[in-house]
């Protein structure tokens, strides 16, 4: 059944007066005021919550809340919304308000074709607030279809200071080095590595279920659903398989043969293409080999989830794993895809910045002998063939410097490097 103009006025006026009674937690994410903008990232890290923040900085402007069009398209009411009434959407509009709108379409990527309304929108100066969970909606193949209109952003659930924030916990460089202080943060960070950083997980007591319930919805509607993936037991196979060796490099081809070890039937293009249903939903992220041939780069990556939170279904007692997961997330965030990569060619390094000179090393606990040399080692060794500006070794609560040979490596706590980083730099 279309959906008429009635529905979309209630929906329009509805959702309006709901978000002016929302609460806000501030995000440290700023956008072009004016510039039309997308905004990609998985389900349920604050996409909505950010366009519910850009209203109320217009608004405290000068702008006023009859001036925005707010639409979610995973509202039920909206089921039947096709392209064809995006015309429809504007005339409600304008049944209720003479003003220009602002425009702010929340999980825009359940339309086919909404990329002509969009770009029609962006050429007539409107200014307009897009959200997706397909990556795809960042892919230079999108540029091209919106000709160059809108600039785009990646955003992520909760970095740790902002987790610190939503748990009204408030901290300074100065106290961060009292014993209270220290304990009470590495409290939450217990809980901020081990349930990630979702928005609304932060105040929630079972965390688990919320987390699994995230999950399914991007494993069956975003993946499943969306593509029309038949072998969804191979699927699932293939997540497992990637959280337990998450902390490995592996192949296409040896995903396609641990999966069929298991008795399930699958080749290495469907593997190939059940990994880019994953990435494009967002749940997972890739890097690559940096001292690998182009072929190596792109056929044996090292993969994470996109939050610590969805790994730690998956594994058990692996805080080593879900370590190294929150620091490649947080490279990610900070340094963008382009800058971030392994190295492995007889020395192992976790994570190499070329652009930045940055050499990481992630271990949990450097007190067994052998560990810490073994890191240490790798670090010296590659620094003798790469320009490095500096080297750290990011645990969970050891912090030392070590000069070897007059060459300087910082260890550090995960949880400082998340706090002092930005403050540092």
């Amino acid at each position: 059944m279309a959906i008429d103009k009635q529905t979309l006025t209630t929906v329009l006026v509805d959702r309006i007066e709901i978000i002016q009674r929302l609460p806000l937690i501030e995000r440290e994410i700023v956008f072009e005021e004016l510039l039309p903008t997308i905004i990609t990232g998985v389900r349920r890290c604050g996409k909505s919550y950010l366009l519910y923040q850009k209203m109320n900085e217009l608004v405290k402007k000068g702008h006023e809340w009859n001036e925005f069009i707010y639409i979610n398209f995973e509202d039920e009411r909206l089921i039947s919304f096709d392209v064809n009434d995006f015309n429809l959407l504007l005339e409600a509009y304008y049944s209720i308000s003479k003003k220009d709108p602002i425009l702010f379409l929340d999980e825009i990527q359940n339309i086919t074709g909404w990329q002509k309304f969009a770009r029609r929108m962006a050429d007539e100066k409107r200014i307009i607030f897009i959200t997706g969970s397909n990556s795809k909606m960042l892919s230079n193949e999108m540029e091209m279809t919106l000709g160059g209109r809108y600039i785009s952003a990646q955003i992520y659930p909760y970095a740790f200071k902002e987790y610190l924030k939503a748990k009204n916990f408030t901290w300074s460089v100065k106290t961060l080095f009292s014993t209270k202080r220290k304990t009470d943060i590495i409290q939450y960070f217990d809980d901020y590595l081990e349930y990630g950083g979702f928005p609304e997980l932060a105040n929630i007591v079972n965390k688990r279920d919320y987390l699994s319930s995230i999950y399914n919805k991007i494993f069956l509607g975003d993946i499943i659903m969306r593509h029309g993936v038949s072998n969804i037991i191979a699927l699932e196979v293939m997540m497992k398989k990637i959280a337990e060796t998450l902390r490995h490099p592996i192949s296409f081809s040896r995903l396609s043969n641990i999966v069929t070890s298991v008795g399930i039937s699958v080749g290495k293009s469907t593997i190939i293409q059940y990994l880019e249903y994953a990435k494009e939903s967002q749940l997972i992220f890739s890097i690559n080999n940096f001292a690998s041939k182009l072929v190596d780069k792109v056929t044996t990556p090292k993969y994470y989830f996109v939050d610590t939170g969805l790994l730690n279904l998956f594994v058990l007692d692996a805080k080593s794993a879900l370590l190294e997961n929150l620091i490649a997330i947080n490279l990610l965030k900070k340094y963008g895809r382009d800058d971030v990569y392994y190295y492995q060619d007889n020395i192992e390094v976790d994570f190499y910045l070329p652009r930045n000179s940055l050499l990481i090393q992630s271990c949990y606990s450097l007190a067994d002998i052998k560990t810490k040399d073994r890191e240490i080692n790798a670090l010296i060794k590659l620094s003798k063939h790469v320009e490095v500006h500096e080297m750290m070794i990011i645990t969970y609560d050891e912090e030392t410097m070590i000069n070897v040979d007059n060459l300087l490596i910082k260890v550090i706590p995960a949880w400082k490097w998340l706090l002092m980083e930005n403050i540092e730099r």
